[in-house]
């Protein structure tokens, strides 16, 4: 199991972070590589790839959870996404692109977290958007 999936309840093909390099109360940089293989590709676009906007959300999403439950603020907790606000695509990703995902923690306490994140490629903001995760566990949710 690597340390991603240690961090997050999220698996293939809906795991999008590959590793975190850093993770502090206030910013969590993480890297994923959209390979061509990824499932969306498909049907998005077939003749000119993209990786979809929400996809990207996600991404930004899942990495800043795995950095919550890397530092150990949050344990056993689930995190489910509430909102999404000031969202901004860019400039598009596209397959065997590595993004750098940078997010920020805005608020972090027992019952939700806030943070924004900003996705580059190729040294350029490719993507940008502000959350909040509401903040659950598995128990709780029966």
């Amino acid at each position: 199991m690597s340390e991603v999936e240690s961090l997050l309840p999220h698996r293939k093909p809906f795991l999008y972070v590959d590793r975190i390099e850093s993770a502090t109360g206030e910013e969590i940089i993480g890297y994923k590589k959209f390979t061509d293989e990824e499932y969306f590709f498909a049907g998005h676009f077939p003749e000119y790839p993209v990786v979809p906007g929400v996809i990207l959300v996600e991404t930004m999403a899942q990495c800043g959870g795995a950095g919550v439950a890397k530092l150990g603020a949050l344990k056993d907790a689930l995190f489910f996404l509430a909102t999404v606000d000031k969202a901004k695509f860019r400039q598009q990703v596209r397959p065997n692109d590595e993004v750098k995902i940078v997010v920020k923690n805005i608020k972090i306490s027992k019952i939700a977290i806030k943070q924004e994140g900003k996705i580059f490629v190729h040294d350029k903001v490719a993507a940008e958007a502000e959350w909040l995760c509401m903040v659950g566990s598995k128990d709780s949710l029966k």
